[in-house]
């Protein structure tokens, strides 16, 4: 089976940003987005997903930075499967963190569409905008052509409602882009093919 990965790169007046996606790697991981809560909560994607993630970001406005990055490493990933022959495709994971539960269900289907139900004390969590968490996951989302629902089930603590979701996010990709070997090379859709 060919490497699955990707490289994308988007530079525009206001952002420049490059993602670099192994989807079978070892959760590696280089991050540096000048947004240290958000390289943060992007390792937990690496880490738990067994995804090795190269990102470099720069840009004046951290909305833009964050969507940016989204975007990138959604068209990475939808990139990097190809048409997608052999994977699980669907995929959850429920995560804990001390009081906080967190649960993320996905569909690798070629359709994007983003149910958010987070919400978060302040306004900022370190030094990311609290909203951009889910602005992150809806660009993402639709940029990778997935169904992502993510919901905070518990707690009170703002950082770890934030990484609850990103590790559930990490657990849930690694488990729908998995190779099922029984399906052999067939794509996981009734139509025989995942469309986008």
């Amino acid at each position: 089976m060919a490497e699955r990965k990707a490289v994308i790169t988007r530079d525009t007046t206001e952002t420049k940003i490059s993602v670099e996606l192994l989807v079978d790697g070892k959760g590696k991981f280089e991050i540096n987005t000048g947004i240290k809560m958000f390289n943060h909560m992007l390792t937990h994607i690496a880490q738990h997903g067994l995804f090795d993630i190269k990102i470099k970001a720069s840009g004046e406005d951290q909305h833009h930075v964050v969507e940016d990055v989204a975007i990138c490493l959604g068209q990475a990933l939808r990139k990097a499967l190809g048409e997608g022959k052999g994977i699980a495709r669907m995929a959850h994971a429920i995560v804990p963190m001390d009081e906080v539960l967190a649960m993320v269900a996905i569909d690798v289907g070629g359709r994007g569409y983003a149910a958010i139900e987070a919400r978060f004390k302040r306004k900022k969590i370190g030094d990311l905008e609290s909203d951009l968490v889910a602005h992150f996951l809806k660009t993402f989302a639709i940029e990778g052509r997935l169904n992502l629902h993510a919901r905070l089930l518990s707690g009170e603590d703002d950082h770890h409602k934030a990484e609850a979701i990103f590790k559930a996010l990490g657990r849930a990709l690694d488990a729908a882009t998995k190779i099922d070997e029984r399906l052999g090379r067939k794509v996981p859709s009734t139509k025989g093919v995942i469309e986008g």
